[in-house]
């Protein structure tokens, strides 16, 4: 009994003591990380200074009662269980810490890159490099618990085997969101056309890809339709290409549909933004005269394009209504026998 009771003032104090430095440890651990870090202009070790600082005070509690309670040399069950959730609680600290350093790093690579899509990328990788932490410190904490890790990795590449099955479709998903980063058919904010349907990009997720319909519609696709399919991205044209069919009536004079043409041309090249290419009667269809009539807008915005294609309408209805020549449409004469 007597031995005990030295134990724990042993005990006792060294848990004080440590507590003492674990509370003035940070106060000048401040002062020289600042000295170091002012000396430059990153503000990454800045924040590595403060994880430091944070830190300290809670590790040198958990480590200073660890250390005590050694020192009263109990055993057995109670002794473990202490020891292993004070252990765990370091470990809990220790894990956070270099997450949140990699975390920073990362932040801080991405941003200095210009490409928003290898940015992006390197942000994706976040979880997996925090997964990855936590997976190495549980096995050595595990290992420094006393548990036989044979077992352990037997049982992992058995899981392992299901897991992979398990996961395949979503690790492909990733290497296909890859994929769409490094190899950029389509951004966010572009407007595509893919399987029927046309579309605003909004977000690349890991998994899959947000899109807006033009109807108003969200839709989720996955990332490997998306790679797998025929991607029209209309944000890629310098200039769109806008080809239209128009008819006119039978009753039309010579005159008139000789001039139709050269009264195209003159609207479109009056239009801004709308470069004309061609004109021409190409058909006597079953109810009209049939003209064909191309031309570019110079910008991948449709907005825009349908604007300049409205008012080149517009101004071809009032043209030929000033020149008396009527739009055909269908018809279909009837001879009775009386």
């Amino acid at each position: 009994m007597h031995e005990f009771y030295k134990n724990l003032i042993i005990s006792l104090l060294t848990f004080s003591i440590g507590c003492i430095i674990s509370l003035v440890s940070p106060k000048i651990l401040k002062k020289v990380l600042r000295k170091i870090t002012s000396a430059t202009q990153s503000k990454t070790d800045d924040y590595i200074a403060d994880l430091i600082i944070d830190t300290i005070k809670p590790l040198g509690f958990t480590l200073s009662f660890i250390i005590g309670w050694k020192v009263l040399l109990i055993g057995g069950l109670v002794d473990k269980t202490l020891i292993g959730i004070s252990k765990f609680i370091f470990l809990i600290y220790i894990v956070r810490f270099i997450n949140r350093v990699f975390f920073k790093i990362i932040q801080r690579w991405s941003d200095k890159i210009n490409d928003q899509s290898i940015s992006e990328m390197i942000r994706s990788l976040s979880p997996m490099i925090g997964a990855s932490v936590w997976s190495i410190g549980i096995i050595f904490y595990l290992q420094n618990m006393g548990v036989q890790m044979a077992a352990i990795w037997a049982l992992l590449s058995a899981g392992g085997i299901g897991a992979g099955l398990a996961l395949k479709e979503p690790v492909q998903e990733f290497f296909e969101y890859i994929t769409i980063l490094l190899d950029k058919p389509f951004q966010s904010g572009q407007f595509i056309h893919i399987d029927g349907i046309w579309a605003k990009v909004e977000r690349v997720g890991v998994r899959s890809t947000r899109l807006r319909s033009i109807n108003g519609e969200a839709i989720i696709m996955s990332n490997s339709r998306l790679t797998n399919g025929v991607i029209s991205n209309y944000a890629e044209m310098k200039r769109r290409r806008l080809v239209h069919k128009l008819g006119v009536v039978y009753d039309t004079s010579y005159e008139q549909t000789k001039n139709i043409p050269g009264m195209i041309k003159s609207i479109v090249d009056k239009t801004e933004n709308a470069i004309f290419d061609r004109c021409h009667f190409i058909e006597f269809a079953n109810s009209s005269l049939d003209f064909e009539l191309v031309y570019y807008i110079p910008t991948s915005n449709y907005t825009q394009a349908m604007s300049a294609q409205q008012e080149i309408n517009l101004e071809i209805m009032k043209k030929f209504q000033s020149e008396n020549i009527s739009f055909a449409y269908p018809t279909q004469t009837i001879y009775m026998n009386k």
